[in-house]
């Protein structure tokens, strides 16, 4: 018996500890509820009033109608639906904590916006964050150069640049879809190729696999 509790109790042990270590990553987790305050709250409204989940006023302050917004878009998404956000809730909404503390530089934010707003001027604000998203993600990708200013200008990528339509008088929404974008918001799916299929004629970016559609773009691998 005495053998028995030598072999078992440390395995018990481990094994309370390890459920303990759980428990706390949860509520580490569920770190954004009712009464919760500050910018990644009121990045969390913007988000979802974007998404068209949240009809208030974005503010640092979670409340009821957050709450009742952040169930929404879980039930809508497959999450929990507890109306608290934690790290998988922050990820479907495309938050990265780690990112809002390291802002962009504000070139790579500037010349975004103009790509933006030259790209997808008129189209829906998460239509724009999702362009300057596939920006972001060329950057990211071996085939693309390595910098925001190396994929904008890169020969034939954009109309924008080809048309002048880069240096037009920038509109209201641009420069803030840019600094979703480069914070990590990605509506696209991570996409890397976008065409408005009233205006392309290229047989090739016809043939590469759809991802979503967002107003009058089509986002694709």
């Amino acid at each position: 018996m005495r053998r028995l509790v030598q072999i078992f109790l440390p395995l018990l042990i481990v094994f309370f500890m390890a459920q303990l270590v759980i428990q706390i990553k949860d509520i580490e987790a569920a770190s954004y509820k009712v009464g919760s305050k500050g910018d990644i709250v009121k990045k969390i409204e913007e988000k979802l009033k974007a998404l068209g989940y949240f009809k208030g006023n974005p503010d640092n302050y979670f409340g009821q109608d957050t709450k009742d917004a952040v169930k929404r878009f879980q039930r809508a998404k497959g999450l929990k639906v507890d109306g608290i956000v934690g790290s998988n809730t922050l990820r479907a909404l495309g938050i990265n904590e780690g990112q809002q503390s390291s802002k962009p530089q504000r070139t790579d934010v500037n010349l975004l916006a103009r790509a933006i707003n030259g790209e997808a001027r008129g189209e829906p604000y998460i239509g724009q964050v999702a362009v300057g998203a596939v920006i972001v993600n060329r950057t990211r990708d071996p085939r693309f150069p390595k910098t925001i200013a190396g994929v904008i200008y890169q020969p034939g990528a954009f109309t924008a640049v080809a048309d002048g339509q880069i240096n037009a008088k920038l509109e209201p929404t641009p420069q803030k879809a840019a600094n979703d974008a480069l914070n990590g918001w990605d509506p696209s799916g991570g996409a890397i190729y976008y065409y408005n299929p009233a205006k392309t004629t290229n047989k090739w970016i016809w043939s590469r696999p759809v991802i979503k559609r967002i107003g009058k773009h089509v986002f694709c691998r």
